[in-house]
């Protein structure tokens, strides 16, 4: 009895202490900091710069710098973070480094919403046009007059074109940014390298590093929330907000492979268990992996998500108790409860 109380309690203990390491916040300080946006924009990224802004909001920072690398992302995050930098009580600036970097898609929306929109040489941003997740669509016969597959795709393809259209528009607008070029970015795919984004008004600097940046910084005037701000930042430290291990945890589940690979798990493993009533294991994981896998193609959000995680875990450790199943339904009620 001992032995078969024991291993599910171990794991309990080892995944809270996951879970409270993770959620440990970092130390607060006043300065200028720096958060990296590398690689592609998903949930995992957001939820680490809204934790980053909101952490500098609460050290009362001087400034949010936003490095990005990225070749864009989902839509849900790119707009979260995008509220989170027009909520924002501190100046964020963003900036397209290091040399040979790019701000492509996302990326692009975010440069054009930050007070400060910066680009290292030899970078580039634009091709901004959305594009939807999922196979294409085949062509059906059109035998009654009425729409085609591929005249409904169209029509979805022209909807997203717009609205985004009309959002980089407004974002241009509200920080008086070249709006044309934002939605030939989106409507053409249209990119510019930094000295052509400069001349075009899409960018404010363009800066070799961070500290050359911070140097044609200070004391420029920026409208922060209608209230003009100027940046002092002589003598200011740096601090570079690094990604924790919820970020890291975050990032390998919404990593694209892993999405494919959580999804098709989840599928089959519910299909074996409609199959082999009462083998329970591919149920369990095949639940668990669906859900990770929505949460990361933003079908549902953290919130959503870790409500059902935490509903089918809570019902699978009842269930452990009552139904035999050697551990399997606890363990994976343990595992969903911790995630």
């Amino acid at each position: 009895m001992k032995t078969t109380f024991r291993l599910p309690f171990f794991l309990l203990a080892i995944a809270l202490t996951l879970v409270t390491s993770a959620e440990e916040p970092q130390a607060a300080t006043q300065g200028i900091w720096v958060i990296d946006i590398d690689g592609a924009i998903g949930p995992a990224t957001s939820d680490y710069v809204l934790r980053g802004i909101a952490d500098a909001e609460e050290a009362d920072a001087k400034l949010v710098v936003l490095r990005m690398n990225t070749p864009g992302g989902l839509d849900n995050a790119m707009r979260d973070i995008i509220e989170a930098i027009l909520s924002s009580d501190v100046p964020v600036a963003s900036y397209v480094g290091p040399k040979g970097a790019r701000a492509a898609s996302a990326g692009t929306y975010i440069s054009y919403a930050s007070h400060v929109a910066a680009m290292a040489p030899a970078t580039n941003l634009g091709a901004a046009t959305p594009v939807q997740m999922g196979a294409p669509t085949l062509p059906s016969p059109d035998q009654d007059g009425s729409p085609t597959q591929t005249d409904q795709a169209t029509a979805m393809e022209k909807k997203m074109v717009n609205d985004a259209s009309a959002y980089i528009r407004g974002l241009a607008e509200l920080r008086d940014r070249n709006a044309d070029w934002a939605e030939a970015a989106v409507r053409e795919a249209a990119s510019l390298d930094a000295e052509s984004a400069l001349a075009e008004n899409v960018i404010d600097i363009i800066a070799t590093d961070i500290p050359d940046l911070l140097t044609q910084l200070e004391g420029l005037v920026i409208d922060l929330d209608g209230e003009e701000v100027t940046l002092n930042l002589e003598g200011v430290d740096l601090y570079y907000y690094e990604a924790d291990l919820r970020t890291e945890i975050l990032s390998i589940l919404t990593n694209p492979s892993m999405i494919l690979v959580l999804g098709m798990i989840g599928i089959y493993g519910i299909i074996l268990e409609f199959y082999n009533p009462g083998a329970l294991v591919p149920g369990v994981i095949g639940a668990i992996c669906l859900l990770l896998a929505a949460y990361s193609v933003q079908l549902l959000p953290l919130n959503y998500a870790g409500l059902a995680l935490i509903i089918l875990g809570v019902a699978l450790m009842v269930a452990e108790a009552m139904i035999p199943s050697f551990g399997i339904l606890g363990i994976g009620g343990i595992i969903a409860f911790s995630i």
